[in-house]
């Protein structure tokens, strides 16, 4: 597992972190200056900025690259096993940071000027530097893109198109640009707290973000990647159905009783639409059984396109241990639903869904070791 956002450079700090109760979200002036528009609005983003320069890759690729590196150091992969793995990567923005407008303190190379803006640079870049030469894809599948790289990814090994599969999810909207098209849509939140079922709750708390999970077909220590699905509602650009859409089919797929879960981790972004989505999702497919809720938004922000794998590498790293990951104190919860401010043991399956904008859901299933 790999992992980068403004909790930490690594998959421990971001235990330690969420176990700590630690919130990073700081007024955006701090980052783009008392200038800027959105200087009073909170965001959440990554301390050390050498970790996004370089002259010849965009900052994106450089996020991309350093979880890569971590997850595949984390997986003991050596060249042999890169040169036939599989990769994918899922990114709902892409190299926009960067190219929308300079980046503070970066001198690129001019050569490297096209690269530096497409969406599948930092792809190329993870299959150069590490030379991977097996299948490899790109998906732009909006806040959605992290959970569906992980899932094709899945798919390549389990198809045994590839012996193994590098997944790996990036995006950096704190840019002027994307940040005015958000607050354009009403989705940016005002408030240094994300407290996403709050009634009155209004936007997000943006933040950067990256994650890798290198994917074998082998037992081992590690959690399990039990289930994927994905659906479309096929209903609105921009919104999501307020009673949850086709969401709850994507359970209805799952027929192994033993992959029921006892805990989801939820999109919960704290828009007014997911606030009044997501109860309704858990209430169609939980009617008889209450799991445990487990919100990782309010302590990374929402990262966008990484969304969906930094929180599944976020449970993952508490599943290795046979725990789930506390909440923060006194989050709202729909009625008969729970969200421990403790660390609880891990009894079963835990569910990760995503959404993207247009009717995109997804679904991963984890299970322990």
């Amino acid at each position: 597992m790999g992992a980068l956002s403004a909790l930490g450079a690594d998959v421990p700090s971001h235990h330690a972190a969420v176990l700590a109760g630690r919130v990073p979200f700081q007024r955006l002036g701090k980052l783009l200056g008392p200038e800027s528009k959105h200087a009073m609005r909170p965001g959440a983003w990554i301390e050390n900025r050498s970790l996004l320069m370089h002259r010849k890759w965009a900052p994106a690729t450089m996020a991309a690259l350093h979880v890569a590196r971590e997850a595949i150091a984390d997986a003991g992969w050596t060249a042999d096993d890169l040169r036939d793995a599989a990769l994918v990567v899922g990114t709902s923005r892409g190299n926009a940071a960067g190219w929308l407008g300079p980046w503070p303190g970066r001198r690129p190379f001019r050569l490297m000027a096209a690269s530096n803006t497409i969406h599948s640079e930092p792809a190329s870049a993870i299959t150069i530097e590490f030379q991977i030469t097996g299948p490899n894809h790109v998906l732009a599948s909006g806040c959605a893109a992290g959970l569906d790289a992980i899932g094709v990814a899945m798919m390549l090994v389990r198809s045994g198109l590839a012996p193994r599969a590098l997944a790996v999810a990036v995006d950096l909207p704190l840019v002027p640009m994307l940040l005015d098209n958000y607050a354009a849509s009403g989705i940016l939140s005002d408030s240094l707290v994300s407290d996403p079922y709050r009634a009155g709750t209004s936007g997000f708390v943006p933040g950067e973000g990256a994650a890798a999970l290198a994917i074998e077909s082998k037992p081992g220590k590690y959690p399990q990647l039990a289930h994927y699905g994905c659906n479309s509602d096929a209903c609105d650009p921009v919104g999501i159905p307020k009673d949850g859409g086709r969401t709850p089919c994507l359970f209805d797929q799952v027929k192994n009783p033993a992959l029921r879960p006892v805990a989801v981790c939820p999109h919960a972004t704290g828009t007014a639409v997911q606030a009044a989505a997501d109860p309704a999702v858990l209430a169609r497919v939980f009617a008889d059984s209450r799991p445990s809720l487990h919100f990782l938004k309010p302590f990374t922000g929402h990262t966008i396109g990484a969304s969906g794998m930094l929180e599944s590498v976020i449970l993952a790293s508490f599943l290795k241990h046979g725990n789930l990951p506390p909440n923060l104190p006194g989050l709202h919860t729909p009625p008969g639903y729970d969200a421990p401010d403790h660390m609880i043991a891990a009894t079963g399956a835990v569910a990760k869904l995503s959404h993207g904008m247009g009717g995109h859901n997804a679904l991963l299933i984890l299970t322990r070791a």
